[in-house]
């Protein structure tokens, strides 16, 4: 097991990623398929948030009832495949304020270069779950926690569809206080730093562009 890095190996989750692998899944399918499995990592990532006690009445009796403690959730998009697994969470937590970081990869230097950037109010009182579905050289989502935390946020964690151990080993080492949530550790990166087998350009097949 790779090091702060959590696989969640549901059968349903990994169900559908074996889908969205195959090379004749279409863009339609695919996109309800990350959307789908956004939603079930979404279950996992959030499993311990902490919660309060109130007093509520249902229709036969009163009760303590538990309900979220804190602000409100903060959902990070890194632009622009993040909007694919952003849709599943925000399915689950329609209440999550929602930021947006977007970065592209040098395709000579593989640096990442960040061209927008708006996030919520008060992120240093907030969980902030940062999205994206593919951790490959671990230079762009590295550069988006880096920003989160110049920006004042706290408590991140990291959340993608697949990781290359390049990717895990990088990320690692530039946030070591960061966990990093997973359906899958892929074998490695090929010469164009895309994992392998991966599932090919998941901005692509999100939104049909080649």
């Amino acid at each position: 097991m790779q090091k702060n890095t959590t696989v969640i190996d549901h059968p349903l989750v990994q169900h559908k990623l074996s889908l969205m692998r195959k090379k004749d899944t279409s863009t339609q399918s695919f996109r309800k398929l990350i959307r789908e499995v956004g939603t079930l990592l979404a279950y996992e990532v959030t499993k311990d948030l902490p919660v309060f006690y109130q007093e509520i009445e249902t229709p036969l009796m009163k009760m303590d009832a538990p309900f979220l403690e804190g602000k409100k959730l903060c959902l990070v998009s890194i632009l622009r495949a993040g909007n694919g697994l952003l849709e599943g969470f925000m399915d689950l937590v329609p209440s999550a304020r929602v930021g947006h970081i977007g970065l592209y990869r040098d395709p000579k230097t593989l640096v990442a270069v960040e061209y927008y950037m708006k996030l919520p109010e008060l992120i240093n009182q907030r969980l902030v779950l940062a999205l994206d579905p593919m951790l490959a050289t671990g230079h762009s989502s590295a550069a988006a926690v880096t920003r989160l935390k110049e920006n004042g946020a706290k408590n991140i964690r990291f959340v993608c569809l697949l990781a290359a151990p390049e990717g895990i080993e990088y990320f690692n080492k530039i946030h070591p206080d960061v966990i990093i949530y997973t359906a899958a550790i892929d074998k490695e990166l090929n010469d164009h730093a895309y994992i392998l087998p991966g599932l090919g350009d998941a901005g692509d097949r999100i939104f049909g562009t080649k």
